[in-house]
C-alpha cells in the first residue's frame, strides 16, 4: 500500500469528470473561485487538487458538495480564452485525501494526505489480474467499436498494475460513483478486483444491446418487408382490376362516406380517420378501432328524415283504435300535429307519460308514433348506473362503443324518430358517473342540437326527435331532468273503462293468442265484471289480462279435452275457472265505527283507501303508532294529537285524557310501506271518534294535511284517490277546499257516483263524518 504525506494544497472541484493520475487533458474553468485558485497554484508549484462535485448543478460547491478523494494534479500549461474562461493543461500525479478545509474564502484550501506513486513492481497476483484485464478489456474493445486499436495497444505496453487500472477505467464509460469508487481504492489489487468485475458487467451490458439491436433490427427489415409486398399486391390487383383486399376495403368505405351526407366537419374528419385506416397495417390493433369508428359514424342517419302524416283526423283514428280513454294525451299529440301542420317547423317536444305499472305508457309512445308515421325506438333506463350509457365511451378504451342514445338512431333509421326513454325513474347513479345529469343534454331543446357523444367525438342533431318518457314516481327524478319534460299524469281506468278494454282489446288479444275465436269462447259482461272486481286490484289492466288468458287455457283445455265447441263464461262458472275470489270488493265497512275512519291514499300503483283505527286504553299516556308508517306520516299524527290538545274543551274532551290514556293508532295492511302528510284529517278524525266516542259513517272517506290549527290543506292525487274511493265503494269523499279546482279531472262516471265536500277546518270534516 502506498505511503502518504500532508500538504496543504488549493482545491478546483470538477463538474461531471474525474481525473485519474498519469491521465493528461484539458481542462476550461471559468468560475471566480477556481480562477482564484489556479492563479495562486501558477505563482507557486503548480500543483492542484482536483476534485469531482457531488452535484453537478451546485455552482459554488463547499465542503459537503465535493467528494473527499482527488488527484494532485502539475499544471502544464494555462491559456485565457477571449470569452473569459481559462483553459489548462493538466497531469494527473498521485492519489490524495482532504482531510480538512482549511480556508473558503477567496477560493478553497485543503489539508490533504498525498499518496506516493506506484512504482513496485507486480506479484504474481497482481500479474495474473493485469492479464484477466487486459483480456477483458480487449473482448470489451471488439464488442463496443468506442475503443481504437491504438488505445488498445498504447495499454497493452502498461507494466505497471495501478497505472493499467487508471487507464482502463478512464476509457470506460462509467458513471462519475463508480470512477470514484476506484479513484478510493489504494490497494492495487483491490483496484484490478474491482474493475475486472465492472468490465464483465460492462460486457454483459453490450451483449444485451446486441441482442436488442438485432432484434429491432429484423422487425424493421420485416416491416419493409411486408410494406414492399404490399405495395407489390396493389399494383396487381389495380392491373387486374380487382377491389379485394384493404384497398378494396377504402374504396367501399369512401363511397359510404360520400354518400352519408355528413355535415361538412363530421365528413372532413371521417375522411382523415381513412386515410389513417389506409396507412395502418390491416395487423395492427389500431386498425380494426379505426373501422368500426367509420362504419359507426356512415351508419347514422345524418340527413335521412321521414315525412310526418299531418293528418290530425286519421292520427286521432289511430289513438282511438290502439287505446281506450287517455284522452288527455291524445289531446296533446294531436295539438302537436297541428302546430306542426301550420309551421312546418317544430322542436321535438319532450312528453313524459307518469302513472302506476299498467296503464298503458309503453304501447301508447309505440301508438304515437304511428300516429305521425315516424320510426319508433326504445331504450329502457331502468337500472342504468353509468353514465357512459347514455354518452359512450372513449374511443382508447377496448371495445369501445357509442352510448344508447346514439346506438337508438341508428335503429330508427331517420333523424326525426319517437324515441321512448322507458323507466326514467329507475336510473340510478354511483362510482361511474350520474346519467341522469348525461340525460340533461338530452332532453334540453336548447342543447341536443348538438349532442355530445364521447365516442363519435362530433356533435350529433338531436332537436328533431320527439322524445317520450315513461316513469311510475316523478319524485324520485331529479329536479333538473324534471324541469325539461312536460307531465302528462295517466292516473288508471275506472272500472267502466277496464270493462271496455277488456272486451275490446284485452279478450280479443288473448283469443288469437290461445287459438280460440268468438264462436268458441264467450264471456259474459257480468262475468268480466266481477273479474275486475273480485279478481284484480290494480290502476292499470296487466293483471287483469293475466286472469283473461287464465280463462282462455282453462277454455282451450275443455275444447280440447271434451266434446264441447262453446265455452260460456257466466258469474256463476267463473270460480271454477279462477278460484274463489282474491280481492273483496269495497272496503267499506258494514256499519259505522267508534274510532275508525277511512283515508284516501296515492301510492305508485294508483289510489286506494286507507283504515285507520285507534284504541284508548288506561295508561299514563302513552302514543303508539303502527302499521310500518313514514316519517311524515308519524309527524301527522303528532301534529293531528297536538290539536286535539289544544281544542279538547270545545270538543268535549277530558283536557287530561293524554295523561290518562295510553293512545294507539293503527294503520292496517303493516307489511305495505305507507307515508305522506294526505292522512292527517283521518287521524284526527279517528282519534276525536274514540275520545268522544262518536260513530264515523262508514260511507265517508277524507284526504287532507292538517296544521297545529285545524287548517285542512291540499294534498295530490285527487283523481286517483276518487277512483279508489268509487271502487271500494264510498258515497262521500272530504277534500280540502284549494282542491276543488282537481275535480275537473276526476272522471265523468266516477263523480257520478260520489259526492264531493270541500273543507278548510278540521271542524267542518268532522260535522260530515262523525255522527251524533
Amino acid at each position: 500500500m502506498s505511503k502518504g504525506n500532508q500538504r496543504t494544497i488549493p482545491l478546483l472541484p470538477l463538474r461531471g469528470m474525474l481525473v485519474y493520475p498519469t491521465m493528461v487533458l484539458h481542462l476550461d474553468v471559468g468560475r471566480e473561485r477556481s480562477v482564484e485558485a489556479l492563479e495562486k497554484v501558477m505563482v507557486e508549484d503548480k500543483e492542484i487538487l482536483l476534485t469531482s462535485q457531488v452535484d453537478v448543478s451546485t455552482d459554488d460547491p463547499g465542503e459537503e458538495e465535493v467528494y473527499h478523494f482527488g488527484t494532485l494534479a502539475y499544471i502544464k500549461q494555462m491559456l485565457r480564452l477571449p470569452n473569459g474562461t481559462i483553459r489548462v493543461l493538466v497531469e494527473g500525479l498521485n492519489r490524495a485525501r482532504i482531510e480538512n478545509f482549511t480556508d473558503q474564502d477567496s477560493y478553497l484550501e485543503v489539508e490533504t494526505t498525498v499518496f506516493d506513486s506506484e512504482t513496485e513492481e507486480p506479484d504474481a497476483e497482481q500479474e495474473a489480474l493485469m492479464r484477466n484485464v487486459l483480456e477483458q478489456f480487449e473482448q470489451y474493445t471488439k464488442m463496443s467499436k468506442k475503443v481504437t486499436n491504438e488505445t488498445l495497444t498504447s495499454v497493452q505496453d502498461i507494466k505497471e498494475p495501478g497505472r493499467l487500472a487508471d487507464i482502463v477505467a478512464s476509457h470506460l464509460p462509467l458513471k462519475i460513483e463508480q470512477k470514484q469508487r476506484l479513484l478510493t481504492l489504494i490497494d492495487v489489487t483491490e483496484r484490478l478486483e474491482e474493475l475486472l468485475d465492472i468490465l464483465n458487467n460492462e460486457k454483459e451490458v453490450l451483449g444485451l444491446e446486441k441482442k436488442i439491436g438485432q432484434r429491432v433490427k429484423q422487425s424493421m427489415e420485416q416491416t419493409q418487408k411486408e410494406y414492399y409486398l404490399r405495395e407489390q399486391m396493389k399494383a396487381i390487383q389495380k392491373e387486374l382490376g380487382e377491389k379485394d383486399g384493404k384497398s378494396g376495403e377504402v374504396e367501399e368505405l369512401r363511397e359510404k362516406i360520400e354518400a352519408a351526407e355528413m355535415p361538412e366537419n363530421v365528413e372532413a374528419k371521417a375522411f382523415k380517420e381513412l386515410g389513417r385506416y389506409e396507412k395502418v397495417p390491416a395487423s395492427s390493433a389500431e386498425s380494426s378501432v379505426i373501422r368500426n369508428y367509420i362504419e359507426w359514424i356512415v351508419s347514422l342517419p345524418w340527413q335521412t328524415e321521414t315525412t310526418d302524416h299531418l293528418d290530425t283526423k286519421r292520427a286521432e283514428r289511430i289513438l282511438d283504435e290502439d287505446h281506450y280513454g287517455l284522452d288527455k294525451v291524445k289531446e296533446r299529440v294531436l295539438e302537436y300535429l297541428a302546430v306542426q301542420e301550420l309551421t312546418q317547423e317544430l322542436k321535438g317536444p319532450i312528453l313524459c307519460l307518469a302513472g302506476p305499472p299498467g296503464v298503458g305508457k309503453t304501447s301508447l309512445a309505440r301508438s304515437i308514433a304511428r300516429s305521425l308515421d315516424r320510426n319508433f325506438v326504445r331504450m329502457s333506463l331502468g337500472g342504468v348506473r353509468d353514465e357512459a350509457e347514455i354518452r359512450g365511451h372513449r374511443r382508447t378504451y377496448v371495445g369501445a362503443m357509442p352510448g344508447r342514445v346514439v346506438q337508438g338512431m341508428q335503429k330508427a333509421g331517420s333523424k326525426n324518430p319517437v324515441f321512448l326513454l322507458d323507466e326514467i325513474d329507475k336510473m340510478a347513479s354511483d362510482f361511474r358517473g350520474d346519467p341522469s345529469s348525461a340525460m340533461l343534454e338530452v332532453l334540453d331543446p336548447e342543447q341536443n342540437h348538438q349532442f355530445s357523444d364521447h365516442f363519435l367525438e362530433e356533435p350529433y342533431d338531436l332537436s328533431k326527435v320527439m322524445f317520450v318518457t315513461t316513469a311510475n314516481n316523478i319524485s324520485t327524478i331529479p329536479e333538473p331532468l324534471l324541469d325539461r319534460m312536460e307531465i302528462i299524469s295517466i292516473a288508471g281506468y275506472t272500472e267502466v273503462e277496464k270493462k271496455e278494454i277488456a272486451k275490446t282489446y284485452l279478450l280479443n288479444r288473448q283469443m288469437k293468442d290461445h287459438g280460440l275465436n268468438g264462436r268458441q269462447l264467450q264471456v259474459q259482461d257480468d262475468a268480466l265484471l266481477k273479474i275486475i272486481r273480485h279478481y284484480t286490484k290494480e290502476a292499470g289492466v296487466r293483471n287483469l289480462e293475466r286472469q283473461l288468458a287464465t280463462v282462455c287455457r282453462k277454455a282451450a283445455r275443455m275444447i280440447v279435452s271434451s266434446e264441447k265447441k262453446r265455452v260460456v263464461v257466466t258469474v256463476n262458472t267463473l270460480e271454477d275457472m279462477l278460484g274463489r275470489p282474491k280481492h273483496r270488493y269495497g272496503q267499506i265497512e258494514a256499519e259505522d265505527q267508534i274510532g275508525a275512519a277511512t283515508g284516501l291514499a296515492y301510492t305508485a300503483g294508483g289510489g286506494d283507501t286507507l283504515s285507520i283505527e285507534v284504541s284508548l286504553a288506561k295508561g299514563e299516556g302513552n302514543l303508539t303508532l303502527t302499521g310500518k308508517l313514514g316519517d311524515v306520516m308519524k309527524e301527522s299524527a303528532k301534529a293531528a294529537f297536538s290539536y286535539i290538545r289544544s281544542r279538547s274543551s270545545e270538543l268535549n274532551i277530558d283536557p287530561q285524557f293524554h295523561e290518562n290514556n295510553d293512545i294507539h293508532i293503527h294503520v292496517p295492511e303493516g307489511a305495505t310501506p305507507k307515508d305522506g302528510p294526505s292522512a292527517g284529517i283521518t287521524m284526527a278524525t279517528a282519534l276525536i271518534s274514540a275520545l268522544t266516542e262518536r260513530k264515523v259513517y262508514r260511507e265517508v272517506g277524507m284526504t287532507g294535511e292538517i296544521t297545529l290549527r285545524g287548517r285542512v290543506l291540499p294534498v295530490g292525487g285527487i283523481k286517483e284517490k276518487s277512483m279508489s274511493a268509487h271502487r271500494a265503494g264510498l258515497s262521500t269523499i272530504i277534500l280540502p277546499k284549494d282542491n276543488e279546482k282537481d275535480l275537473e279531472d276526476v272522471p265523468e262516471s266516477v263523480r257520478e257516483g260520489l259526492t264531493f265536500h270541500f273543507v278548510s277546518h278540521l271542524d267542518e270534516v268532522l260535522e260530515l263524518a262523525l255522527g251524533e
